[in-house]
């Protein structure tokens, strides 16, 4: 088990005189109105500021400020020059870099590789207000306009390009960003131990280059470096194939020591047996805990994943095989002649720390010089709480587990209802209803194992999938609980819930599908069954349609029993890894007979360090043993099979029906052309096949009836249920 971390509160304050600031400055002239002279850290970052804990500069940013340190913005910052970098002046200790909440490249192109129209994170939703691989640009930048000043990269951008990474939007693997944007120090995840520890340590006068023990974090060293002689060297081909997998211990097991064997050069045939010592489970975990906290796991180097699939594939299993934070190892991969290190995890925040960091006294605003700009990302969120982080579904192509880690950090239910009541009395535009109260997850609020040793010596890749553990909690209790006081708020009307649902946990509590159907849903509820075919589902380790299902029928039974009319939002990914064209082809008869029309679609995106990517990257599985002759992922990678595979989900699109019409007879299944209701797409775009009528009327698109539930706007890949003419 790791060392006991330091709690957040316990470091003395830097500038104990410090007050908090309105919003943090971002010019000179706010920082002369709070009479600085400098600034100690100044953020960089890709989004516009605003000042609310769902950014992460201003969660950053408060958080540091909390510890006495004084933390200026360089929000969006013109690239082309390194002058808008010393609009701040000097900082005292360092540039904080970050391309903001989203991944620069998936921030600015679609799954088509197409320019986005729109960023939801900047001013009136402008597009190119920052640059490709945002982080390594504005890390030169920033050390173009004060040489010698340390660079600290983070946020998720920093977090999925660690290692060496396959890079959609290049079609290559591309080395570690640490490399590419020259900085001094890495800080994955969610960053809080790291960050203040790193802060305080900088302004006692220690070295950047001299910190390379904080967990959760990554740095450059020469080649072959380690932190101590005893430090042991383990090939990852070790851990997995084609070596021997290292067995996690069983931390119920009683364990005899082995015997000394006999005839070996300390005994023969003829001496005595040796005592047996047996010993305790705790002292045997301790044991093994120690050996691991002081051993680093070698990945095969960026130049041999380049070139070779399987060594990327073997890499991309063991990077996630070492995620739990009890049990992670140390990671280095060689880059050339350098390695790349990286520590173990960041142990995750008690709810107390949860509580201080939800805590701290944000504006809950965008910064007053953006005026009266409308930010996208702001109107999604303004009335909205984030109650938990972290996820353990381990689907493999979400950027959580990478991210935020499979350990759910919760806040406490006083901290939660403070927020309401701050969002009801502060935020400009509040009618009374709370558009989210949720997280990564829905109803993960809570959940965890049941046992805290099983928890850290676990080395599953999910919590859920295949199956749900038996050492899951899954009482949704505590949220029933939170949702019932959210609600009697006074000046609350209504508390939504709007963040995806694991609808396969919500079934094992049928009071939380009640209660959620009766007062938590404005007439459309989200949810991710992603595919109807186990292919697949089984790449993405995601349930099948049976939980769908049950979960549909309880849905179904609570909101009739409270009078209401509501429809089930299902999302679907096309051209997954895993998915022939017959999965595609399925899945549109499935949603042909349960009266489904996609509003919009979304087709697989390959996000770095993901490993529903490494399956688009290297056609192998790597969440079982990886071998030469393992099991091939076939993946749907050329514009014509993706343009076919989404066009699948749009079957009566009339937009889509030659595409469809080709692919079908391409695949030998043109028995689906034809004018009938058993053919997915008519034989000719005739007038009469371009309207769909039910009852006499034409029914209303996706966006009518979200405006009718008093939804706003609908993620990619929504769905909504026609109810059937009888």
């Amino acid at each position: 088990m790791p060392a006991a971390p330091t709690h957040l509160r316990s470091y003395p304050r830097f500038r104990p005189e410090l007050k908090p600031a309105p919003f943090l400055p971002m010019s000179r002239r706010e920082m002369e109105q709070l009479g600085w002279d400098t600034c100690d850290i100044i953020l960089i970052t890709g989004d516009a500021y605003i000042d609310h804990p769902s950014f992460g500069m201003a969660l950053v940013g408060r958080l540091l400020e909390a510890q006495g340190f004084r933390v200026g913005i360089i929000s969006q910052p013109d690239w082309q020059s390194a002058e808008p970098f010393r609009a701040l002046g000097r900082p005292n200790l360092y540039f904080g870099v970050t391309a903001g909440n989203m991944d620069s490249m998936i921030n600015r192109y679609t799954a088509d590789r197409k320019p986005r129209s729109e960023d939801a994170y900047t001013p009136h939703g402008a597009p190119n207000k920052r640059p490709d691989r945002t982080l390594t640009v504005y890390a030169h930048r920033a050390r173009e306009a004060f040489p010698g000043v340390p660079i600290v990269i983070g946020s998720i951008e920093a977090s999925l390009r660690r290692i060496a990474h396959f890079d959609y939007w290049s079609d290559t693997v591309r080395r570690s960003v640490l490399l590419d944007s020259k900085a001094d120090i890495l800080l994955f995840g969610n960053a809080e131990r790291a960050l203040l520890e790193l802060s305080h340590r900088l302004a006692e006068g220690e070295s950047v280059k001299a910190i390379r023990d904080l967990r959760g974090t990554a740095f450059v060293a020469p080649s072959g470096w380690k932190p101590a002689d005893d430090w042991r060297e383990v090939d990852s081909t070790r851990v997995d194939t084609p070596g021997k997998v290292e067995p996690h211990p069983d931390p119920y097991e009683m364990k005899e020591k082995e015997p000394q064997a006999c005839g070996t050069a300390q005994g023969n045939s003829q001496d005595a047996p040796q005592p047996v010592r047996i010993i305790s489970r705790e002292e045997r975990l301790a044991q093994q805990a120690e050996v691991r906290a002081r051993s680093v796991v070698r990945l095969p180097s960026f130049e041999t994943v380049k070139e070779d699939e399987v060594a990327y594939a073997h890499a991309s299993r063991v990077f996630h095989l070492e995620s739990n934070p009890g049990n992670a190892r140390a990671m280095v991969q060689a880059h050339g002649e350098r390695d790349i290190w990286l520590n173990p995890p960041p142990i995750p925040l008690a709810m107390e720390e949860m509580d201080h960091v939800y805590d701290l006294p944000y504006a809950r605003a965008p910064h007053p010089a953006y005026g009266d700009a409308k930010i996208p990302a702001w109107d999604m969120i303004r009335f909205s709480v984030n109650i938990m982080r972290g996820c353990f579904g381990g689907c493999t192509f979400c950027s959580i587990t990478e991210h935020e880690g499979r350990i759910i950090q919760s806040r406490s239910e006083p901290s939660i209802l403070r927020e309401i009541e701050l969002i009801r009395d502060k935020t400009k535009g509040f009618t009374g209803t709370i558009s989210d109260l949720g997280g990564p997850t829905a109803n993960m609020y809570r959940l965890g194992c049941k046992d805290p040793s099983i928890e850290q010596s676990c080395r599953r890749l999910s919590c859920v999938y295949p199956t749900i553990c038996s050492n899951l909690n899954t009482d949704h209790g505590k949220l029933v609980q939170l949702y019932r006081r959210a609600r009697a708020i006074k000046g609350v009307k209504k508390i939504l819930v709007s963040s995806g649902l694991r609808y396969d946990l919500a079934v094992r509590s049928p009071e939380y599908v009640k209660e959620l159907a009766t007062h938590h849903v404005g007439g459309l509820l989200k949810i991710a069954p992603e595919h109807s075919e186990e292919g697949p589902l089984s790449k993405m380790m995601k349930p099948g349609m049976g939980s769908y299902y049950k979960f549909k029928e309880l849905f179904d039974k609570y909101s009739k029993e409270a009078g209401k009319e509501q429809y089930l939002i299902p999302y679907f990914i096309a051209a997954h890894p895993g998915t022939t064209d017959e999965d595609m082809v399925n899945l549109a008869i499935w949603l042909k007979q349960n009266d489904f029309r996609l509003d919009q679609v979304q087709s697989f995106l390959p996000t770095p360090l993901a490993m529903a990517t490494a399956m688009y990257h290297t056609r192998k599985n790597p969440l079982r043993k990886i071998a030469r002759d393992s099991e091939t992922v076939e993946t749907p990678r050329t514009a014509k099979i993706r343009r076919f595979h989404k066009a699948l989900l749009r079957y009566h699109d009339p937009n889509n029906w030659e595409t469809l019409r080709e692919g079908l007879r391409r695949i030998g299944r043109a028995e689906l052309i034809g004018n009938g209701p058993q053919h997915l797409v008519p034989r000719s775009d005739t007038p009469a096949m371009v309207t769909r009528r039910v009852r006499g009327a034409e029914t209303p698109p996706l966006k009518t009836l979200a405006k009718r539930f008093g939804q706003k706007k609908l993620r990619p890949g929504a769905a909504i249920q026609r109810k059937r003419t009888p």
